[in-house]
């Protein structure tokens, strides 16, 4: 960033005004800089279209980023099952899937092959439940295999209009699923969003060293571009499921594998019922580095606890539905809800359901 926040071209010189200076591109640091003549020509002063999604956001009480350093850590499940639980609470909801190139959210809100709707108002969300609305480019899509092959500008200037023409009405929460990383859609969105308040970012990783690597950059990026970290999440954090689900197979030294579950059952059953409703777990990860935990502590952010890897929650995510609503996600639901209560804390927010 340059002097008052201005943005700076990735191939800019090493004194770059910024482009929205009043010297950008005349001043001697622009001389021989490959974009002197556009930053020179191009309009300056504030983004007109700033105002516009100020008027829009003013009717959403809280914002929330949630973001994750590598991509395959549970974070858009996360966003999905956190969207889920703040309606369950009777919080008005709105869910935006900024993840331009890989847009998940549609399936993991069970609204595939949905599509959007324009009305005098705006862009309408596509809604899950009267008080949970969802925006994905995934609406936009004639066949959900596409592929979005766009760069920066064209996937800023459609976060841009999400958050400009869409109509949320009222809103508790605006839930942001961001892509992994740092990029453009990060600091775009970082950007038209702190004009509105935002509270801050979710960080979502997993307990191993190459995620957490990956988390710390995120942090860092956090702190600075003045995003308040609300906390970091450790999914898959130990594989956990009941004894009575688990398949036990016996393998030959050939490597034969012949399934024994029936018979396993069937003994415990008869021999020590009381085993199947234990939960097993196992590490799935090294955690000898500390995982998550530690490295909030290392860099001074809040930790807000750990979802275990659960089959059941990803069922849950690949079918489009609620891990809190038919009490078989036993081990990742009360994870979660945990999590989501120590947030709703932090925020200092009240649960609706607790008469607030």
């Amino acid at each position: 960033m340059g002097k008052d926040g201005a943005e700076i071209p990735e191939d800019a010189n090493e004194h770059c005004p910024g482009t929205q200076s009043e010297s950008a591109g005349k001043s001697d640091a622009c001389e021989g800089c490959p974009n002197q003549e556009a930053c020179a020509t191009a309009p300056k002063g504030p983004d007109p279209d700033l105002v516009s999604i100020v008027e829009r956001m003013a009717t959403v009480k809280h914002k929330i980023l949630v973001l994750s350093g590598k991509g395959g850590v549970g974070k858009s499940t996360f966003s999905a099952q956190l969207s889920f639980a703040l309606a369950s609470m009777d919080f008005q909801v709105g869910l935006l899937d900024i993840d331009i190139c890989g847009p998940s959210i549609p399936k993991m809100l069970g609204l595939e092959g949905q599509e959007i709707h324009q009305s005098n108002l705006g862009w309408s969300p596509v809604y899950v439940e009267s008080n949970l609305g969802v925006m994905s480019i995934g609406f936009m899509l004639p066949n959900p295999d596409d592929a979005v092959i766009w760069r920066g500008p064209r996937k800023n200037g459609i976060i841009k209009q999400f958050l400009k023409d869409v109509y949320w009405g009222e809103l508790d929460f605006l839930i942001v699923d961001a892509p992994p990383g740092t990029s453009d859609e990060h600091i775009s969105i970082v950007q038209f969003l702190q004009a509105t308040g935002i509270d801050g970012a979710i960080i979502v990783t997993t307990p191993q060293q190459v995620s957490l690597i990956d988390v710390r950059k995120e942090v860092s990026f956090c702190k600075k571009v003045g995003l308040p970290v609300l906390g970091v999440v450790e999914n898959m954090s130990g594989f956990s499921q009941q004894l009575s689900e688990f398949k036990f197979m016996n393998v030959s030294a050939s490597g034969e594998q012949k399934d024994m579950t029936e018979s396993v059952i069937a003994y415990m059953r008869e021999n020590a019922p009381e085993m199947l409703n234990l939960i097993a777990f196992s590490e799935v990860f090294d955690t000898s580095g500390g995982g998550g935990t530690k490295m909030c502590r290392d860099m001074e952010v809040p930790f807000l606890g750990k979802v275990p890897l659960d089959p059941q929650l990803c069922k849950a995510a690949e079918e489009g539905r609620s891990c809190f609503v038919d009490g078989k996600c036993k081990v990742s639901a009360p994870a979660l809800k945990a999590i989501i209560d120590k947030l709703l804390l932090t925020m200092q927010v009240s649960r609706m359901d607790d008469g607030a």
